[in-house]
């Protein structure tokens, strides 16, 4: 029989999970699992839960939540020298990264895709001391998503982020900052930054060509714009009306590490998979290839490495789903 911890956030998006609990707990029980629920109780708790799975002869992690449960859990799956795979149950209000592994949407899908799929590694991201999933980001907008109240993103999804991000539109304030990557370094004011693995971001950008396993992360920094009206043409882009993208302003590429510093002593506040990802100086971003393997199903999107193409595309106007 195998042995599923199951962490559940009963609380995560519009709190439709714990309606559900019995019904997930006996389709997986008549599977052949044996089910331990663990009900998280504060902000860390998916991160401690999650590693005591590891080192206590579990099989399978189960996750049901949003982008911030599925990024506490891997902290604890990091943390231990045996790392069991990941099946996730999207709760959440934006849920980008299960978008990108192809999970259903539906609870119930969800539990049968993860009952009919098995074990695909995946890369996961390093963040100075900390660990993420599908993104960390910088800069304009990127405190929208913990600063946005959970009742508004249960009414209006993902048009909760881009009222409250325009909201924001004339506080905007650049970053001094050098970036360095492989063999290059940029010096440059930016308004914003994000390292992704992930198909989209808040439901807002929409990557193409993006593979989970090829040890490889995408960028996106987007410089100072001269003026608010090259400023509000950036934004538009972004939120999907119809604009070419400037490349004198956005700058994309793919590396395995990156380093921010601040070049005017200001630290630099960052969101890590949707939450609150800490402030520093210096900020160093690694791609650990293939470190947690997260259960998908053979009916899953092929985002998966098969062959290396070397044709990079970059599509930040197809608004994700």
């Amino acid at each position: 029989m195998i042995k599923m911890y199951f962490i559940v956030n009963l609380f995560a998006g519009k709190a439709l999970i714990s309606d559900k609990l019995g019904e997930i707990i006996n389709e997986f029980t008549k599977a052949g699992y044996e089910v331990t629920v663990h009900p998280t109780q504060t902000s860390e708790d998916a991160s401690v839960s999650a590693k005591y799975a590891c080192e206590n002869d579990f099989d399978l992690l189960v996750c049901s939540g949003g982008d911030g449960t599925l990024s506490q859990c891997l902290q604890g799956i990091m943390q231990s020298e045996r790392r069991i795979p990941i099946g996730y149950i999207p709760a959440g209000s934006t849920n980008d990264f299960a978008k990108s592994l192809g999970i259903p949407s539906g609870t119930m899908e969800a539990v049968r895709w993860i009952i009919d799929g098995h074990p695909v590694p995946c890369d996961i991201g390093g963040f100075n001391n900390e660990y993420f999933t599908y993104i960390v980001a910088f800069g304009a907008f990127t405190n929208i998503t913990y600063e946005t109240p959970q009742q508004v993103k249960n009414i209006l999804g993902h048009t909760a982020y881009i009222l409250n991000g325009l909201t924001h539109l004339t506080s905007i304030r650049s970053k001094r900052m050098k970036i360095e990557y492989d063999n290059n370094v940029i010096e440059d004011d930016f308004i914003f930054g994000m390292v992704t693995n992930s198909s989209s971001v808040a439901g807002l950008l929409s990557m193409n060509d993006y593979l989970l396993d090829d040890g490889l992360f995408e960028v996106v920094l987007i410089k100072k714009p001269a003026n608010i009206m090259q400023l509000q043409r950036i934004v538009r882009s972004i939120i999907n009306i119809s604009e070419e993208i400037d490349k004198d302003y956005i700058k994309f590429f793919r590396t395995d590490k990156i380093t921010f510093t601040s070049l005017n002593d200001e630290i630099i506040t960052w969101t890590r998979d949707g939450e609150y990802g800490g402030d520093s100086l210096v900020n160093t971003v690694v791609n650990c290839n293939k470190a947690v393997s997260f259960i998908v199903c053979d009916k899953r999107k092929n985002n998966f490495a098969l062959e290396q193409d070397e044709d990079i595309s970059f599509d930040m106007n197809e608004m994700g789903e």
